[in-house]
């Protein structure tokens, strides 16, 4: 068991090896979740759209570290309308997080 006092430790994504085959993981597997998880609107498209460029052109630039990845889709979701959807700019970045962390086969229960 972890002690709680101690900070979670970051995760390095490994280097990006082809940002167009990411991209498009990336935009259709959230569009996916933002369908499932509450109901198909034509906004989700857009959504998974924006965030997936974030991610990669973030990627591109250096950016490797998962939390700092986190904070940028929500710093630039920020100017999306969110106004026709259900999700927000942290929704929507938690969820990539999750995605990114389901896809590496890490375990993202209970802070482990």
């Amino acid at each position: 068991m972890t002690d709680p006092a101690e900070p979670i430790a970051p995760i390095t994504l490994p280097n990006l090896q082809y940002p167009e085959k990411e991209e498009v993981w990336l935009r259709e597997s959230l569009h996916t979740w933002l369908d499932e998880e509450f109901l198909p609107e034509l906004v989700n498209g857009k959504i998974a759209e924006k965030a997936a460029k974030i991610f990669v052109r973030q990627r591109m630039e250096g950016e490797n570290d998962l939390g700092s990845l986190v904070i940028a889709i929500i710093a630039e979701m920020r100017a999306f309308d969110f106004s026709r959807s259900f999700y927000s700019e942290f929704a929507v970045a938690n969820a990539v997080s999750d995605l990114i962390l389901d896809s590496l086969g890490i375990d993202r229960c209970c802070g482990a």
